[in-house]
This record gives structure tokens, sequence and C-alpha cells, in this order.
């Protein structure tokens, strides 16, 4: 498959690069990839859709999705995207990935919309994730039910079971954090200090 930088894009679809980086920025159309010096390129079958040619079933993408739940884990969210990378060119996967920052009990992200739209509008075969809650904390099986009404498969690279025990602190921890994000002064203080008990006894 092909990519395209910006200005190639702009040129084969009649775009701008200015209306591009505007569908960039409100999600609209996000570059295939974007390069660690920010450059942006466009697959083969974005262009096709922009000019209305229809996909055939076997062009169908592979989608990473890659998640965590506050800008604080940037970090992460850049190992998680390096790892999916690695993952998929190893199996000669053509992918893009969707990359999201949001709680995992919070069902209206950015980036698990445009996957759902993707999703809908049958343009991906595959979803590959690292761990099961990357996609959602609750709700995991909504969003399997409707990939299998689409026919996508759901790629788990890291399927260990986790005990009960860790299950339960993680979805505490995420409920709690959601809920002190909307609390202030010492209601706020007291919800962290409950967090910071909870993974110290998770720990022991």
């Amino acid at each position: 498959m092909s990519y395209y930088k910006m200005g190639e894009f702009s040129k084969r679809t009649g775009l701008s690069i200015q209306t591009l980086r505007l569908w960039d920025s409100n999600g609209k159309l996000k570059p295939a990839y974007v390069t660690e010096g920010k450059h942006r390129y466009y697959s083969e079958e974005q262009l096709n859709r922009i000019l209305g040619i229809k996909l055939d079933k076997q062009e169908k993408r592979t989608i990473g999705y890659a998640r965590v739940s506050s800008n604080k884990q940037k970090d992460d969210l850049i190992r998680q995207v390096e790892n999916l990378k690695t993952y998929m060119i190893a199996r000669g996967y053509q992918f893009e990935i969707i990359e999201d920052i949001g709680s995992g009990i919070n069902y209206n992200k950015k980036g698990l919309n445009e996957l759902i739209n993707k999703i809908t509008n049958r343009e991906v075969e595959k979803i590959v994730i690292l761990n099961k809650d990357r996609l959602l904390r609750f709700g995991f099986e909504l969003i399997e039910n409707l990939c299998k009404k689409y026919e996508v498969e759901i790629e788990i690279i890291d399927n260990t079971e986790k005990s009960e025990e860790q299950e339960l602190v993680e979805d505490l921890v995420q409920i709690i954090t959601v809920f002190s994000c909307k609390l202030q002064g010492k209601k706020a203080n007291k919800a962290k200090k409950m967090i910071k008990e909870l993974l110290e006894d998770d720990l022991k």
C-alpha cells in the first residue's frame, strides 16, 4: 500500500494543506501515521475514500489501539504505541494506530469513538491491543459483540489472566479516580488518599 506526504496528498485530493491540518485536529481525517519529526503520511486507502473509490474487503485495515488514563502517562502511551508497531510490523500487518487518553470507564473518548466509527464503516479487519483493559475496563463485551457483528477480529497481545483481587483493586482505583476529578478540597484529598492506600495494599 502506498503512503503520501501531506503535500502530495493535498495535490491528489484537491484539499488544501490548511484543510488537512484542520481535519487532523478535529478528528475528521487523521493521518495514517506521523513520524517522530511530526511529518504526516496518508494512506492509499484514505486517498481512495476521499476520491469516492469503494474499498474492497481485502483493503480493510488493522488498527492498533493504545490508551492511557491521563496526560501524566504519556510516556506509557509512547511505549504502548512502539510495542504495537513492533508486533504488527513483525506480522506484516497493514495498520494504523489510534491513541487515546482517558479512563477505561469513559465511553466517550475521542479515540474510542474514532475506532467505533471505523468498525461500523467496515474499514477494519482486526484490532490489536496490548491487553484487554486497554480497550475498556468495563463493557469490553459490548465492543467485542460489535466487532463480531462487523466481522472484526480482536487480537490481544498479552492475554495473561489477572487475579480477581488484582482486577478488583484496579477497578476500584479507576472508579475513585474518575469521581475524585469532580471533587474539590478535602473530599478530593480524601479520594486521593484512598487510591494511594489501595495501591499500597495491592503491592503487599
